[in-house]
């Protein structure tokens, strides 16, 4: 199962240092959501994070860095919705229901299917729905889990046949990044992580 890492909304000072240590550790994709940001912050966060980790990278919003800076990708959301013009390479996309992801998954490299462990969905995303749509065959490989996934729901997620996990808070809430500058629980964290999706 992949896992991929979705980075926080703000920016800030080690976010390069720590994307590169969970590069080095591993990790397989990482998604660069900055909704609302200005491009010169999302280019300086690129430009320190090694060149041959690139081609592992999605972004949400400037769709222009994909190929400025060699990444693996773009992903359509509910603030960018239409491809660009004449647009070649990977494309993954939010689905928010069922009925979203029946529609989509066939025309994008993979899909998120969100907020799952979100306790205001938890009846349209039960335990009992999702065994529901694995076994009609609506969750596959295509189709990554998104919202609160964390240690505790790995295994849920990875027996449901996901094809992979999207990672947010249960890494990213383990550095203050006011207070922190050490971020070894991160790293170890991650490893755990990793040991599940296997």
């Amino acid at each position: 199962m992949k896992l991929i890492l979705m980075t926080r909304p703000d920016f800030f000072v080690e976010e390069s240092q720590i994307i590169t240590a969970l590069f080095d550790e591993g990790l397989e994709l990482l998604h660069v959501r900055k909704p609302e940001s200005e491009p010169v912050y999302s280019e300086r966060l690129l430009s320190l994070i090694p060149d041959n980790y690139h081609k592992n990278i999605v972004v949400h919003d400037h769709f222009y860095l994909k190929g400025e800076y060699g990444l693996k990708g773009i992903h359509l959301n509910a603030r960018n919705t239409q491809l660009p013009h004449n647009y070649k390479g990977h494309i993954s996309c939010s689905c928010q229901n069922a009925d979203e992801l029946k529609e989509r998954v066939r025309s994008f490299d993979y899909v998120f299917l969100s907020s799952l462990f979100d306790a205001t969905r938890e009846e349209q995303f039960s335990v009992q729905k999702l065994n529901e749509m694995a076994n009609n065959k609506l969750i596959g490989r295509k189709v990554m889990a998104f919202g609160n996934v964390d240690i505790d729901n790995m295994p849920l997620v990875k027996s449901l046949g996901f094809g992979g996990a999207v990672i947010l808070g249960d890494l990213w809430n383990r550095f203050n990044i006011h207070t922190n500058r050490d971020y070894k629980e991160m790293i170890t964290h991650f490893r755990k992580l990793r040991r599940l999706a296997e």
